[in-house]
C-alpha cells in the first residue's frame, strides 16, 4: 500500500444494493477516501474485524445481520465503541430515526439522498476522529502539526521530520493520552498490506523523539512498558 493510501481516511460502506454501493464508492474514492465495500451484514462485520475503518456508512436493511444489529455490536465492543456510524435507511418516520440514533448511529440519512450531502456528513464525522487527515492543524502543548503544508513546529522552531515520522506524529496527536500498541501503529502508519517488523516502530519513535527534542523541551512521548506508546 502506498503512502497516500495509508494516510487516506478509510470508509467502510455496507450496502446491499449494487448500484447504490458502486455509486457511493466511486464518489467517496473521488474525494480521496479509501473505501471498503460489503454487500451484507456478515461481510460488514468481517471487514470491521479485518480492516477497521475510520467511519462506517451502514444501510439499515441488509441480508443476514441487519444494520441496526451491526450498530449495536459496534457500540458493545471497546475497540469500536467510538467508531462513527452513518445509518442509511428508507425509513423516514421519526420513530425509526430515533431508534437508529438510540442504537448508536451518529447520523441518520434518509433514502433517497443527495450524494453531496452524504459526503459532507462523512467529512463531518472524519473531522472528529481523523482531524489531520481532513487537513486540520493539530496542537498538543507547544507542538503544532499542519497536515496540508506537512509542517511541524515546536514553539518557534521548525521540526524536521521524515514522512514516516510525520505520519506517526499525526496518529499520536489525534488522540493524546491514548496508548497505541506497536501493531496498531503499524496498521495506521505503514498499512496492513506492508510487512514491517514491530521493532521498526521503536526505531521511528526514537527518531521522532529526537526530532521533537532537537531544540529543547521535555520529552512529549511516553513509552508504556509492555503496551506501546502515547503522546502525553
Amino acid at each position: 500500500m502506498n503512502q497516500r493510501a495509508t494516510l487516506a481516511p478509510h470508509v467502510l460502506l455496507v450496502e446491499d444494493e449494487p448500484a447504490q454501493r458502486e455509486m457511493l464508492a466511486y464518489n467517496l474514492e473521488a474525494e480521496g477516501f479509501r473505501v471498503s465495500q460489503a454487500a451484507s451484514g456478515d461481510e460488514g462485520l468481517n471487514s470491521l474485524r479485518e480492516d477497521p475503518p475510520d467511519v462506517v456508512v451502514l444501510d439499515w436493511m441488509l441480508p443476514g445481520v441487519s444494520g441496526i444489529e451491526i450498530c449495536r455490536r459496534i457500540r458493545l465492543r471497546p475497540e469500536t465503541r467510538g467508531l462513527p456510524v452513518i445509518m442509511l435507511s428508507a425509513r423516514s418516520e421519526e420513530v425509526d430515526r430515533v431508534r437508529g440514533l438510540e442504537m448508536g448511529a451518529d447520523d441518520y440519512v434518509i433514502k433517497p439522498y443527495a450524494v453531496a450531502e452524504l459526503l459532507a456528513r462523512v467529512r463531518a464525522q472524519l473531522r472528529r476522529v481523523r482531524p489531520s487527515a481532513m487537513g486540520q492543524v493539530l496542537e498538543f502543548g507547544d507542538i503544532a502539526l499542519d497536515a496540508e503544508t506537512h509542517r511541524v513546529t515546536r514553539g518557534e522552531s521548525l521540526v524536521k521530520l521524515g514522512p514516516t515520522e510525520f505520519r506517526l506524529l499525526a496518529v499520536l496527536m489525534e488522540k493524546p493520552g491514548r496508548v497505541w500498541s506497536r501493531e496498531q501503529l503499524l496498521d495506521r502508519v505503514w498499512g496492513r498490506d506492508v510487512y514491517v517488523d514491530t521493532r521498526t516502530v521503536d526505531v521511528h519513535v526514537g527518531r521522532l523523539r529526537k526530532a521533537l527534542m532537537a531544540h529543547g523541551g521535555d520529552d512529549p512521548l511516553r513509552t508504556v512498558r509492555g503496551a506501546g506508546y502515547s503522546l502525553g
